[in-house]
C-alpha cells in the first residue's frame, strides 16, 4: 500500500496553517476578557472565536487528506 506524497503534503500544509491559528486565537479570547472596558471587546472576542474555529477546520481538513492519502479511497 503506496502512500500518495502529493496528497499528503498537502494535509501537512494545513496542519502547518493550523497551528499558528490554535496559538493566536486563545491570545485573541484572552486579550478581549482582559480588556473589557474597551469598546473592541466584542470584536476582538469576536475574531478570537473565528480564529479558533478556523484553526480546528484546518486542522479537521488535514488529518482527513492525510487519511486519505494514507488509506487511498
Amino acid at each position: 500500500m503506496a502512500t500518495n506524497k502529493d496528497v499528503l503534503s498537502k494535509g501537512i500544509k494545513y496542519l502547518a496553517g493550523a497551528l499558528p491559528l490554535l496559538f493566536i486565537g486563545p491570545g485573541l479570547i484572552h486579550n478581549a476578557f482582559m480588556n473589557k472596558q474597551n469598546i473592541w471587546h466584542f470584536l476582538v472576542l469576536t475574531i478570537g472565536i473565528l480564529v479558533c474555529i478556523t484553526g480546528v477546520f484546518l486542522m479537521y481538513l488535514g488529518l482527513k487528506t492525510i487519511m486519505k492519502s494514507l488509506f487511498n479511497d
